[in-house]
């Protein structure tokens, strides 16, 4: 009994002692609860309140991707450009650099999207143009995986690394706001930023896992049997943890550089397959239309205007998914780029990832236009967005084994985001420490395996509802507060750049 009395009193004492985890565990669990006793309530509330703020927030969102990436291409070319994130040499080489950011940031999303988004734009384009559809089909894909979502996570990246490395400060958001320090304002922006993360991550898991499943229930034809994804949900976060576990080094870089070479080997597989030089054309084209045409798709100006639905389930629904992973990314970012000037981690972090994402696009969905017109008349094979790749893939050789090459790499990716969240949540909760206690990555990888599972069973409660539709509606609404503070820290930074400056 006494050790009992004793165990209780050093969890509560070390609970007290990290306020912004405990408000955490109890957000989190009692999220959790809700969903488990009432997944049907739960979806109706956040599909009312997402309608609401796609009604009155929508052109926000776009304004905000757009001036994110205005702002940081101006940054890049100013003096300030040359400001260096630490005074010692990069701290990992380009390419190790290039692959954790991009395993980070993306991850398994380019292998749930890179046939059924092309395709779907090709057999609904959302813009109007003289390009073919098939051109339009990329160029609105590029959009949307391009410069604005990597904006979006080289800016946390450069508040968080301005503040640690140059400012010498913690690893938490809240010191953009040091007029502020020790106030009740300031807890909230980091329960904020904690809370955006959880949800930002999870909603990726709950996606990737449920590929998973949909790729073993193609594979094996069966029924769908959504075990396969809760038990696959376990098996990520275990592995996660264990990363997370040996720290940066001995797990995630290595995990990172695996999954960046087999999927350019699976790209290069399909490349080599298929009309190299349409490929290559419509990479050439799709990318130059997106870069002459970005103001107006930003905007959604005239023919550039997709409709109010088609920018909730697509536009708004992708920036609001950019900023909830944004805090986690950028934080990553951040500690894996010391020793860089902002001018290099804006450029690098842009362009790099963005023209590798096209690339893939340009690749998987090119190779789709072709297989639908040999097709004839499309039975639209490529549009659930969980088997798409899958029913792709059987149209070339050694299918079986790409498959399994996909689920491999779907796990991969997984792991990579997890363990890479569960080290920078256990950041922010452990005050900000560069290398966080090992008690806090345990709490994180359960607290978010917990509402991993509950986010299946939203995305599975009724035959209507999957786990992309469920989302769809939670992260509209979950990222808009941090979606308008991400305003006030955009400000907060240059006024602290022209102290510096002075």
């Amino acid at each position: 009994m006494k050790l009992q009395n004793l165990v209780i009193n050093k969890i509560l004492q070390f609970l007290k002692n990290n306020l912004l985890l405990s408000i955490s565990i109890v957000f989190i669990l009692a999220l959790s609860i809700l969903i488990f006793s009432s997944p049907e309530t739960f979806y109706s509330s956040i599909e009312s309140y997402s309608i609401s703020i796609r009604n009155i927030f929508g052109s926000f969102y776009l304004w905000l991707g757009l001036g994110c990436v205005l702002f940081l291409l101006i940054l890049a070319f100013t003096p300030f450009g040359k400001i260096r994130l630490g005074g010692t040499k990069p701290e990992y080489k380009t390419l190790s650099w290039i692959s954790m950011l991009y395993s980070a940031g993306m991850g398994a999303g380019i292998l749930l999207r890179a046939v059924q988004e092309p395709v779907f734009m090709q057999q609904n384009s959302p813009i109007s143009t003289t390009s073919s559809a098939e051109v339009i089909a990329l160029e609105y894909t590029f959009y949307q995986w391009g410069f604005t979502a990597w904006a979006f996570y080289v800016f946390f990246a450069l508040v968080m690394g301005y503040y640690l490395f140059v400012r010498k400060k913690s690893m938490l958001l809240s010191n953009a706001f040091p007029q502020f320090e020790g106030s009740k304002l300031i807890k909230g922006v980091d329960l904020l930023t904690v809370l955006t993360t959880v949800i930002g991550i999870v909603a990726a898991i709950g996606l990737g896992t449920a590929q998973i499943e949909g790729g073993l229930t193609y594979l094996l034809d069966t029924e769908n049997n959504y075990y396969f994804a809760y038990i696959f949900t376990f098996i990520i976060f275990l592995l996660g943890f264990i990363s997370a576990y040996r720290g940066i080094h001995q797990g995630i870089q290595k995990l990172s550089n695996w999954n960046i070479a087999l999927t350019f080997l699976l790209l290069i597989f399909i490349f080599v397959q298929s009309d190299i030089l349409q490929i290559l054309e419509n990479f050439g084209l799709a990318t130059y239309h997106y870069v002459i045409d970005f103001l107006p798709l930003s905007l959604a100006l005239g023919n550039y205007n997709p409709g109010k639905e088609f920018l909730t389930d697509w536009t708004l629904y992708y920036w609001a998914f950019w900023l909830a992973w944004a805090p986690f990314t950028g934080v990553f970012i951040a500690r894996i780029s010391k020793g860089r000037s902002i001018r290099q981690i804006i450029l690098g972090g842009i362009l790099i990832p963005s023209l590798g994402s096209f690339l893939w696009f340009s690749v998987f969905g090119t190779s789709s236009f072709q297989l639908i017109e040999a097709m004839g008349n499309y039975n639209g094979g490529f549009d659930n967005v969980f088997t798409s790749i899958f029913v792709f893939l059987e149209a070339y050789p050694l299918a079986t084994f790409t498959s399994i090459i996909t689920i491999v790499l779907l796990v991969g990716f997984l792991i990579t985001s997890v363990d890479s969240a569960i080290y920078v949540l256990s950041m922010f909760t452990d005050k900000g420490k560069q290398n966080p206690k090992k008690t806090h990555r345990l709490i994180w990888a359960i607290l978010m395996f917990i509402f991993t599972e509950a986010i299946l069973i939203l995305g599975n409660f009724n035959a209507e509802v999957d786990v992309l539709t469920a989302m769809q509606k939670l992260l509209i609404i979950t990222s808009l507060p941090f979606a308008l503070l991400s305003v006030l820290i955009g400000i907060r930074l240059v006024k602290d750049f022209r102290t510096l400056k002075t």
